[in-house]
């Protein structure tokens, strides 16, 4: 992949995707907002990837867009809407963005090793789990703005941490330093910062060891019962173990390892 504002490694079955702008603490330009979204559907597509770990070049995680130039967000201007199927887009860029994480079926693991700002703290939030150093900060700085979240951040937030702590955050548009992001849930894990992408990693290949299908299809069954009625949710559940179980090579292995005390060797077939 050759891109011009993210690098993409693979370290065995994770990808790690750094968001490449440490001049502007990865602020989310409009190159950089077409580039992540040809990556993470190309890591989707990739069975030899089984999950994703995002993080951020220099001292910052992602500042949120992009407020220099001559941008609407950054004059403060209505956005032009050349064509009908402008006008008629309910999403926008910031709403496609939070659909690409959400849709994401592998575990995102977030490495937040600086500011998680704006739309930088939706993307942290939109990770399954999150891990970062001492210097992990988030801030919702919307309303500093003029603004109401956007990017997922009112959806996110509140199912994280809970509602009130939620509008204590946009309310006050105050930063939350890594001890009390911990506290609150807003990170799982805390490691130094020279630990942190070698610790993120191997956070993944704690998920990775597992059958990739089963553990995808953990992923779906996991966010639709955060949103589903239990009735359903069941459903949901039942249909899941029947698709897991078509990787009919993983469900011999998952027997053998269990009766002869091993690790399992899991293919996804």
């Amino acid at each position: 992949m050759g891109f011009q504002t993210i690098t993409v490694e693979r370290r065995g079955q994770v990808a790690v995707l750094t968001l490449n702008r440490p001049e502007r603490l990865n602020a989310i330009n409009q190159e950089l907002r077409e580039e992540v979204p040809t990556a993470v559907a190309e890591l989707r597509e990739d069975d030899e990837v089984r999950a994703l770990v995002v993080t951020g070049a220099g001292r910052g995680f992602c500042a949120g867009a992009d407020l220099l130039g001559n941008t609407p967000v950054a004059t403060g201007q209505a956005e032009a809407m050349p064509t009908q199927g402008a006008k008629l887009d309910e999403l926008g860029w910031v709403g496609r963005w939070a659909l690409m994480w959400r849709s994401f079926d592998k575990p995102v693991i977030g490495a937040i090793n600086g500011v998680a700002a704006g739309a930088g703290m939706s993307t942290a939030l939109a990770c399954d789990v999150r891990i970062g150093s001492e210097h992990a900060r988030f801030k919702s700085v919307f309303i500093e703005r003029n603004l109401s979240p956007d990017s997922g951040l009112s959806f996110f937030l509140p199912r994280v941490v809970g509602y009130a702590a939620a509008a204590d955050i946009i309310f006050t548009s105050r930063a939350v330093g890594a001890e009390e992001a911990l506290r609150l849930g807003l990170l799982n894990r805390l490691v130094a910062a020279d630990q942190l992408l070698d610790a993120a990693v191997a956070y993944a290949e704690e998920m990775t060891q597992w059958p990739p299908l089963a553990l995808r299809m953990s992923k779906r069954v996991l966010q639709n019962s955060f949103e589903a009625e239990l009735e359903p949710a069941l459903r949901y559940e039942s249909q899941g173990l029947a698709f897991a179980r078509r990787a009919v090579n993983d469900v011999k292995e998952s027997r053998a390892a269990f009766t002869e005390k091993r690790k399992g060797a899991y293919t996804g077939t």
